[in-house]
C-alpha cells in the first residue's frame, strides 16, 4: 500500500474522507465538498442520525459532480477531545470499513477542529500512522485469500497544508510502524518456524539497519553461569540463545544506556508441569516481550534516535522430554543466587533472572525495563486493557506511565514490598520460583527484583496485552498486537528528545 501526502484541495478518484465534530457539525472541507455535490451530505445527515460522534461514519455512494466513488464523513467527537490517538483510530476505522472494497484509493481531508491542540503536520502524520497500522496482515502461510478478506487499497493520501513538516513527522512514525510490524510478525510466527535459533538469526539480520548484535549460545551461557536460563531450555532439542542488540546513537558515547530486557519463550508447554491442551494454545506467543524489545531497537535505529539503548532477549523453549528440568530441581543463577524450581511452568522469571543480571552487570544502564508475558494472574487483576507495571523507582514508573498515555499503551502500577518476600522463601535454596495462591504477579515481580542489583528498574507484565482473541482495536488487525514497541520508543524520545 502506497502512503503519501498532498497539498491538493479537490476530491479525486476513490474514497474521499472528511470530518464533522459533535459540537459544531461539518468542518470546512466537508462543507466545501457538500457544496460540490449539491448538498448531498446535508440531506443525508437527518435521516441517518449522524451527529459527529467518535467513530460515526456517514457514507454517500457515487456522489454526483465529483470523481470520488464515495464520500465518508467521519465523526471526530468533541473538538477539545480530538487528539493524535483519535486521528489514528479514525484512519484505522476507515481502512477497516474498506476491507474488500474495490475503490483502490482513499484520501483523507480532515480539518483541525476548534479546541484541538494538534498542529496540521501532526494530524496528517498520525492519520497516516493509523492507516499504516491497520494495513498489517500476516498472510505468508495462506495459499489463497477467502472471500473479501483482503485490503485492496493501493494508495492512501493525506491532504495537508504542512507538507514538509508532515513528511518529517511521518518519517519517525513510519519507523515506529516498522518496529511494531516486526514485533507482530515474530509473535505470529508458529513455533515450528521460529525457534530460539531462528529468532536469533532474524535479530542478527538487523545489523543492516545499524544495530550491533551479539548471540550467546548454550556453551557461552554455561561458561558464564546462566543456570536458570539454561535449565528452562534443557528439555528442548532447540538450543537456547541470549541475544544482545545495541543502538549507539548518543552524541556522548559513554552515556549510560537504556536497557530493555525481553522474555523470549518461543514455545511454552509448561515443561514437566505440563499445561492443559487449551492452556498450551497460543504459547507460540510467549516471546511477546522479546519481540517488543527487538521491534523497539529496530525503531530507534531506523529513526536514528539520539540515545544509547541495549536490548537483551532471553530465548528458549520449555519442553517436557527426558532431559527436562524437574520440579524440586535447584539451579544456580548468573548472580550466584540459587532457586528451587517447584513449578517448571513458572519459567519466564528464570530466563529473565539471568538476562536481567547480565544486562545490569555488563551495561550499567541508567534505567532497565523488562517486558514479559509472565503471569495469568495479571489478567485476573487487570484483564486485557492494561499491562501490569512494577518498579523500584518512582521516577521511572512515572516516565513509563506518561509515555504510555501518549502512545496509547496503558499500564497500571502494582505494588512491591518486603512483605511479599516471604512468599518466595525456600526450604533448601535462596528462593523458590513460585509463591502461593495469592499475589501471583506480585510474587513474580518480587522474584525478578532480586536480580536487578541497584539499578532503577521496571517490570511490565504484558500477558493481557501482547495478543488478542478477536479484533478489539481498529489499529490492531492481528492476533499479535506488537504492544511495547511504541512505549519503549516514546520513553526514549521523552528522555532524550524533549
Amino acid at each position: 500500500m502506497q502512503l503519501g501526502f498532498s497539498s491538493a484541495r479537490f476530491p479525486g478518484a476513490g474514497v474521499h474522507v472528511v470530518g464533522a465534530v459533535e459540537d459544531g457539525g461539518l468542518l470546512p472541507a466537508a462543507k466545501r465538498l457538500d457544496k460540490a455535490v449539491g448538498g448531498a451530505i446535508t440531506r443525508a445527515l437527518g435521516p441517518t442520525g449522524f451527529k459527529g460522534k467518535p467513530k460515526q461514519i456517514l457514507e454517500i455512494l457515487a456522489p454526483a459532480g465529483i470523481a470520488a466513488s464515495r464520500i465518508l464523513v467521519v465523526g471526530l467527537g468533541k473538538g477539545a477531545s480530538f487528539d493524535a490517538s483519535v486521528a489514528e483510530t479514525i484512519a484505522a476505522t476507515v481502512l477497516g470499513r474498506l476491507i474488500g472494497a474495490a475503490d483502490g484509493q482513499v484520501t483523507f481531508e480532515l480539518d483541525i477542529p476548534r479546541g484541538c491542540t494538534l498542529e496540521a503536520a501532526a494530524l496528517a502524520a498520525h492519520l497516516a500512522f493509523g492507516a499504516k497500522l491497520r494495513s498489517y496482515a500476516f498472510d505468508g502461510y495462506r495459499t489463497k485469500r477467502e472471500g473479501d478478506a483482503a485490503l485492496k487499497l493501493k494508495k492512501v493520501t493525506v491532504l495537508t497544508s504542512a507538507m514538509a513538516a508532515a513528511k518529517a513527522a511521518w518519517a519517525d512514525l513510519d519507523a515506529v510502524a516498522a518496529g511494531v510490524f516486526l514485533a507482530r510478525d515474530l509473535v505470529n510466527e508458529p513455533a515450528n518456524v521460529l525457534s530460539p535459533v531462528e529468532f536469533a538469526r532474524r535479530a542478527v539480520a538487523l545489523k543492516k539497519f545499524g544495530l550491533k548484535v551479539e548471540v550467546l549460545g548454550e556453551a557461552q551461557m554455561k561458561k558464564l553461569g546462566m543456570g536458570a536460563l539454561l535449565g528452562v531450555g534443557q528439555g528442548s532439542k532447540n538450543e537456547s540463545q541470549l541475544v544482545v542488540l545495541r543502538w549507539e546513537g548518543a552524541r556522548r558515547k559513554t552515556q549510560a544506556p537504556l536497557a530493555f530486557v525481553g522474555k523470549g519463550l518461543c514455545f511454552d508447554s509448561g515443561g514437566l508441569s505440563l499445561k492443559s491442551g487449551g492452556g498450551m494454545m497460543g504459547m507460540k506467543g510467549d516471546m511477546g516481550g522479546a519481540a517488543a524489545v527487538t521491534g523497539a531497537l529496530l525503531t530507534l535505529a531506523l529513526r536514528a534516535a539520539p540515545c544509547n539503548a541495549v536490548g537483551v532477549i532471553a530465548l528458549a523453549e520449555n519442553m517436557p522430554d527426558g532431559g527436562a528440568q524437574r520440579p524440586d530441581d535447584v539451579v544456580k543463577t548468573l548472580s550466584g543466587q540459587t532457586v528451587e524450581v517447584l513449578n517448571t511452568d513458572a519459567e519466564g522469571r528464570l530466563v529473565l533472572a539471568d538476562a536481567l543480571w547480565y544486562a545490569q552487570n555488563r551495561f550499567k544502564p541508567k534505567y532497565m525495563v523488562d517486558l514479559a508475558t509472565l503471569t495469568g494472574a495479571i489478567m485476573v487483576a487487570l484483564g486485557e486493557e492494561y499491562a501490569g507495571l512494577f518498579s523500584n523507582d518512582d521516577k521511572l514508573a512515572g516516565l513509563l506511565l506518561d509515555a504510555g498515555k501518549k502512545c496509547g499503551e496503558a499500564m497500571w502500577r502494582m505494588p512491591l514490598g518486603p512483605a511479599y518476600d516471604k512468599l518466595l522463601k525456600s526450604r533448601i535454596a535462596d528462593m523458590k520460583n513460585i509463591g502461593g495462591r495469592f499475589a501471583g504477579s506480585i510474587a513474580a515481580a518480587q522474584f525478578l527484583q532480586r536480580f536487578v542489583g541497584g539499578t532503577a528498574w521496571a517490570h511490565l507484565d504484558i500477558a493481557g496485552v501482547a495478543w488478542q482473541d478477536g479484533e478489539k482495536d481498529p489499529l490492531i488487525p492481528s492476533w499479535a498486537t506488537g504492544w511495547g514497541v511504541r512505549l519503549l520508543d516514546r520513553l526514549a524520545a521523552d528522555m532524550y528528545e524533549g
